[in-house]
């Protein structure tokens, strides 16, 4: 079993976190400037026209597209971020 070369237990987690946190980070301020960007095309006039709801399903859905793709450069990319660009 020693010759699997595999890293300390330690190195697992501290990378898996890593991953995660940048994960997380990413999709929340996808959300946030998603939710921004909503609110700033309806303008001023319409802001108060524009359902809460629909502007939040609007982020989610960004949100969620922001997660799939985090999720998709754990493969393709570096295992420790979420990035698909290389060195990230």
């Amino acid at each position: 079993m020693s010759d699997l070369n595999l890293p300390p237990v330690g190195s697992i987690a501290k990378s898996a976190r890593t991953y995660v946190v940048d994960l997380l980070e990413r999709v929340i301020w996808t959300f946030l400037g998603a939710a921004g960007a909503v609110a700033l095309a309806a303008g001023p006039a319409d802001m108060l026209s524009v359902s809460f709801w629909e502007g939040a399903g609007t982020a989610g859905l960004a949100a969620v597209v922001a997660l799939l793709k985090g999720l998709g450069a754990r493969v393709v990319g570096q295992r420790n971020s979420a990035s698909t660009a290389p060195g990230v």
